[in-house]
């Protein structure tokens, strides 16, 4: 019994406490109010510092470039960030780097404003243009899981480098599409998204975007 006693005698407690408490804040209201004005205030400061945050966001990611020899220069998963972030830049606003063991093909993955899905996979190469070239059987992988596994509308095969011609005649028998380092050089030093540097880009679908 002595914990049910204990457990009272607490509960006892606080309840006085409670009560005090009441009492004391009944005679004085001018501390409620000053709580309750203060709450407000620390909110409305909250809420101001989330919009101006979303501002600036949005401005640097309107202004964001990238010549493509500073993209060279970047390690692979910093290249597949630098995709997102001109995806972002452009309206797609969930578009976000999947990247890494397991992606099954997909290193970035994105929504554009006309709800299509795009999964993109990134091929960096340190030496650009004359660094090894993207062939057919890299193309692989993204056309076996793009629409299967990815539920993906425009499937891209993105490099910094170069696109063999048997890779380009693949891509077009798929529906896959290319963005060579001269097609990123435009994107990315740009202000057009990359829908409008695409040809065959399929119209928007009638759903939402990614799970």
């Amino acid at each position: 019994m002595e914990p049910v006693l204990l457990a009272a005698f607490a509960a006892t407690v606080v309840l006085s406490l409670v009560a005090t408490a009441l009492r004391w804040l009944a005679g004085h209201p001018w501390v409620v109010v000053f709580a309750v004005l203060t709450a407000a205030g620390v909110g409305a400061a909250w809420i101001r510092s989330r919009r101006e945050a979303a501002r600036r966001e949005q401005v640097r990611a309107q202004g964001l470039r990238y010549a493509v020899e500073q993209l060279d220069h970047l390690h692979h998963r910093q290249f597949e960030f630098a995709v997102r972030d001109l995806m972002h830049r452009d309206g797609c606003a969930d578009a976000r780097q999947v990247g890494g063991r397991g992606d099954n093909g997909a290193d970035v993955k994105a929504t554009d404003p006309y709800g299509r899905r795009w999964v993109i996979q990134c091929k960096h190469r340190k030496a650009g243009w004359s660094g090894k070239p993207v062939g057919t059987p890299d193309l692989h992988v993204l056309n076996g899981t793009g629409r299967q596994v990815h539920n993906g509308d425009v499937l891209v095969m993105l490099t910094n480098g170069r696109i063999t011609s048997n890779a380009v005649d693949f891509a077009k028998d798929q529906r896959l599409h290319l963005v060579d380092r001269r097609v990123l050089a435009e994107w990315a030093a740009g202000s057009r998204p990359l829908w409008e540097l695409l040809r065959a880009v399929p119209p928007p679908p009638r759903r939402s975007s990614f799970p």
